[in-house]
C-alpha cells in the first residue's frame, strides 16, 4: 500500500545509490520529492516477473530476494534499487522481488520520472551514464 512520505528519502540515502551518485544536491532533492514511501511486509512479492511495471524502488530498510524464472539471483538491501528497467523502457518486469524481512522502500513511477528527466538534461545524462556502467 502506497502512502505519502512527509519528506521522501534523504539526499544522503539517494547519494549512496549508484544510479544517483553523480547528482548534485538540487538534483537529488528533485528526485526525493518525486518519490513515495512504501512499506512492505516480510513474504510480500514487491515485483513479479512478467507483470507490467511502472515503478522504480530504492530500499531504505530490510532485505529482499531477487529471482528470475524461479531461480535465486541474489538479495537486495539498504541502498540497493530495482525496477529501473521497467521505469525506463515500460517493459514487463524482468525479475521477481520478494521481501525476506519487513522493508521500507521509496518508489517513483514512470509518469513522475519522465517529466523530471525531460526537463533536466543534466539528470538525464548522469542517469544514462550510470545505467550504461551498470550494464557494462
Amino acid at each position: 500500500m502506497y502512502k505519502s512520505a512527509v519528506a521522501g528519502p534523504s539526499k544522503e540515502m539517494l547519494r549512496k545509490v549508484p544510479l544517483f551518485a553523480g547528482l548534485d544536491d538540487r538534483e537529488l532533492s528533485e528526485i526525493a520529492a518525486s518519490m513515495k514511501e512504501r512499506d512492505v511486509s516480510a513474504g510480500e512479492t514487491v515485483l513479479e516477473q512478467g507483470a507490467g511495471g511502472a515503478g522504480f524502488f530504492v530500499v531504505e530498510q530490510g532485505e529482499a530476494e531477487v529471482t528470475v524464472d524461479g531461480k535465486p539471483r541474489g538479495t537486495i538491501g539498504p541502498g540497493d534499487y530495482f525496477g529501473e528497467i521497467a521505469l525506463l523502457t515500460g517493459s514487463d518486469r524482468t525479475a521477481s522481488v520478494t521481501a525476506l524481512t519487513d522493508m521500507v522502500c521509496y518508489g517513483m513511477t514512470s509518469w513522475d520520472f519522465k517529466p523530471l528527466v525531460e526537463s533536466n538534461s543534466t539528470i538525464a545524462w548522469k542517469l544514462l551514464t550510470a545505467m550504461a556502467q551498470k550494464l557494462h
